[in-house]
């Protein structure tokens, strides 16, 4: 930084430390600087979706989460804590360089942004806000907030380098590739040197420990300057510590990246990614080159790139009030959702909560007959779908099963959810392209012939009973993705006409 005595150090946490050289500073420091607390305004928002703060375990998350309730994003902490609706939330950065030769400009965050909170209730009078209750799920006005001040600081950081305090890199590697081992110990010595301008911690897969090609303490012997710096990591430690790591190195495919988005369920480091799998959509650097690319990254910055993530959150089906007969009264899924609500009774309960990075899909798992699935769009029920399922896509995932589902290719960088069905039983079925601030539902009817199955991002296979549903919506929790400095990722074109081999034909001969 410009200052010999003091630097203001924007964290990839969303930490604002001040940090005097020669002082120590601990893992937990400045946690809570940031917290931004979600308040019902009942604006589109449904009670069901509302969870009482003093009985937390109605929520089963599939992380454990410390952090839950602080934003623990960059990306909150440049916006200075508030979400509003102007450029003026992006004075702060400063405006990227004229000059032809690429800079470093520091990122200075405000001293009042280190305690700036977004308060909704102050918007609002005391009796019009349970004191009792808080959310998840944002309200139509602040998911469009977040929305455009996201898409807006991503369109900024894309054209600056962002220099970061790089003091834990997290190593992922491509996972059942033997061949991989010895390239993760190149990286992990290298990393390791005391060479490096500043000594580094290095995280590796706990499976290397005692992996013979990895040969951890063979390592140590040939840098004795690393011990205490090489430790191991599991499939826990991220996503209850994702403040630990301000940089993440991945060795693969794009598997692996979807990997290490699953593993960081909120806070996500800048993550850069070395080209060593099949496919090459999120992997954009060239292993050969390790050196001088993770060289140039820590000395003169990276440029980041922030891929829309989805929040899904899994709804369960409260049961219902015996008729007098004894027999179950009829429900209808449609009109509790978009119905109105009566008195305090609550339809539904959230279950599950997970980040995406590619899709979620719901659809009819093992059972020999094909779903029925009722769609629905913010208080709007779109459609009943009758098909082997329904891929709701990010972006980034249209190239994924999006694309096998007879879905539309989207660039990245477009603020937009894509909707597929898949092998639906009708053919006026099309594919459609929703913006990012609509909240979509996906639920199994109450007269459902049998149960359907969601998956998120291809993982955690969960069976939905009939009247559960999920909800979608944009992340507050974008997916901060490393570029190279030079294409900017520009070459998305050029990646689907060499991978998907996209509208490759023989030319034409001219006329004679």
């Amino acid at each position: 930084m410009t200052d010999s005595s003091k630097d203001i150090r924007v964290s990839i946490d969303g930490l604002v430390e001040s940090e005097h050289h020669g002082e120590a500073s601990s893992e937990t420091d400045g946690q809570s600087n940031l917290e931004v607390v979600f308040y019902p305004d009942f604006d589109r928002r449904r009670k069901s979706s509302l969870v009482a703060t003093n009985n937390n375990s109605r929520i089963e998350r599939s992380r454990a989460d410390p952090y839950d309730t602080n934003t623990a994003c960059f990306l909150h902490s440049l916006l200075n804590g508030e979400w509003i609706t102007s450029s003026e939330a992006l004075d702060d950065i400063p405006e990227p360089s004229t000059k032809n030769e690429p800079t470093t400009p520091d990122i200075v965050v405000p001293e009042s942004s280190k305690e700036s909170v977004v308060d909704y209730a102050s918007r609002h009078t005391e009796k019009d806000i349970p004191s009792d209750v808080q959310s998840r799920h944002l309200t139509k006005r602040q998911l469009s907030d977040m929305a455009w001040n996201v898409r807006n600081l991503s369109k900024r950081l894309g054209s600056l380098m962002l220099k970061l305090t790089v003091k834990n890199v997290l190593l992922v590697t491509k996972a059942h590739d033997e061949s991989l081992i010895g390239l993760t110990r190149e990286v992990t010595q290298w990393l390791l040197s005391k060479d490096r301008d500043a000594p580094l911690t290095v995280y590796v897969e706990r499976r290397l420990q005692d992996h013979p090609d990895f040969n951890a303490s063979r390592l140590i012997d040939e840098e004795p300057s690393a011990n205490g710096r090489l430790k191991y990591w599991d499939s826990k430690l991220a996503p209850e510590r994702p403040h630990m790591f301000d940089f993440v190195v991945t060795l693969g495919g794009d598997g692996t990246v979807l990997y290490t988005s699953w593993l960081f369920q909120r806070t996500v480091p800048p993550v850069l990614s070395f080209a060593l799998g099949s496919l090459g959509f999120l992997t954009k650097f060239d292993y050969n080159d390790f050196r001088s690319t993770l060289t140039n990254a820590f000395r003169d910055g990276v440029v980041i790139s922030l891929r829309l993530r989805f929040e899904c959150t899994v709804m369960r089906s409260n049961h219902h009030e015996k008729c007098q007969e004894g027999s179950a009264a009829k429900r209808d899924l449609v009109e509790e959702l978009i119905g109105e609500e009566i008195g305090d009774r609550l339809t539904h309960t959230p279950d599950k909560v997970f980040e995406i990075l590619n899709d979620v899909v719901v659809e009819r798992g093992p059972n020999p007959t094909m779903s029925s699935i009722e769609l629905f769009g913010d208080d709007e029920h779109f459609t009943t779908v009758q098909a082997d399922g329904i891929c709701i896509s990010t972006p980034t995932g249209s190239t994924a099963y999006n694309l096998a589902a007879g879905g539309a290719l989207s660039h990245p960088e477009n603020p937009v959810i894509l909707v597929t069905a898949i092998c639906a039983h009708t053919l006026s079925f099309r594919p459609i392209i929703l913006p990012d601030t609509v909240v979509l539902r996906m639920g199994v009817p109450y007269d459902a012939r049998t149960t359907s199955w969601a998956s998120f991002d291809g993982r955690e296979r969960i069976e939905l009973q009939p009247g559960d549903y999920v909800t979608v919506s944009a992340s507050r929790y974008p997916f901060a993705y490393v570029l190279p400095t030079r294409r900017r990722g520009e070459d998305w074109v050029h990646r689907i006409s060499k991978t998907l081999n996209w509208n490759s034909r023989q030319r034409q001969k001219a006329f004679k």
